[in-house]
C-alpha cells in the first residue's frame, strides 16, 4: 500500500517555514540587559495607573502596574503575572 506523500508534504512544508521564520527572528534580535535599578523601582510601583505633570518639568510622567494570580481550578496550581510599565513623554515646541 502506497503512503500518499502530498499531505504530508504540505505539514512539513508549513512547519518547516514557520521554523525557519522562528529562526530568522531569533537572529535579527539583539540581546538586552537587566538593569537592577530599574527592576527595583519597577517593584515599588502601586498597583493601578498613575500619571503626573510636574508644573516645572515639560514632561508627563506615567506608570501602570498589573499583579494577578491566574490558576485553573479551585485547588490547581498557581502563575503570577506581575507587569510594570514606566512611561515618559516630552513634548517641545520647535
Amino acid at each position: 500500500m502506497a503512503l500518499p506523500l502530498a499531505p504530508i508534504a504540505a505539514v512539513a512544508m508549513k512547519y518547516g517555514a514557520l521554523a525557519l521564520a522562528g529562526y530568522a527572528l531569533t537572529r535579527q534580535v539583539r540581546p538586552g540587559h537587566i538593569a537592577q535599578p530599574l527592576e527595583d523601582a519597577m517593584d515599588t510601583l502601586p498597583e493601578g495607573i498613575c500619571i503626573t505633570r510636574p508644573r516645572d518639568a515639560e514632561q508627563m510622567n506615567g506608570t501602570a502596574r498589573l499583579r494577578r494570580i491566574i490558576r485553573l481550578g479551585h485547588n490547581g496550581r498557581g502563575v503570577e503575572l506581575d507587569a510594570a510599565f514606566l512611561a515618559r513623554i516630552k513634548l517641545r515646541w520647535v
